[in-house]
């Protein structure tokens, strides 16, 4: 009887230990930070960094979901690009009444000022935003 008990215990321990570590696996890439193309890009160089989504503002890349113009894009499966300093996502977009999945190739461009946005067609490159004065 003293062995099931023991046995019991160790399984309860077990199990708690488990939940703690799954909570802190789902938790950790909040805690680690934000991704490498997290910011805001200007759309043109004349780009109002302060509107973001709008024409003639700015895109915003946030705890990966991509801001543009009336659309919204859940980035998804990340891909590195192999000596490319480069991802490959698959972004589940949303506007203008419509749903559609694509992908997108992200990478920053050689001085780090900007990033370059793939899409099937379509190559575009953004200057980040100058962070705001505090």
């Amino acid at each position: 009887m003293k062995a099931v008990r023991e046995l019991v215990k160790d399984t309860t321990l077990m199990r708690h230990g488990l939940r703690h570590l799954t909570l802190t696996l789902v938790a950790a890439p909040a805690i680690l930070g934000a991704s490498p193309y997290d910011g805001v890009y200007k759309q043109t160089a004349n780009a109002e960094c302060a509107l973001v989504g709008v024409d003639g503002g700015a895109l915003k890349i946030e705890d990966d979901i991509f801001y543009g113009v009336e659309v919204e894009c859940r980035m998804t499966n990340p891909v590195a690009v192999e000596d490319m300093n480069a991802t490959l996502y698959e972004m589940q977009c949303s506007g203008e009444g419509e749903t559609w999945t694509e992908r997108a190739m992200l990478m920053p461009d050689a001085e780090d000022t900007g990033l370059y946005m793939i899409w099937s067609g379509y190559a575009f490159r953004y200057d980040r935003c100058d962070a705001p004065d505090l």
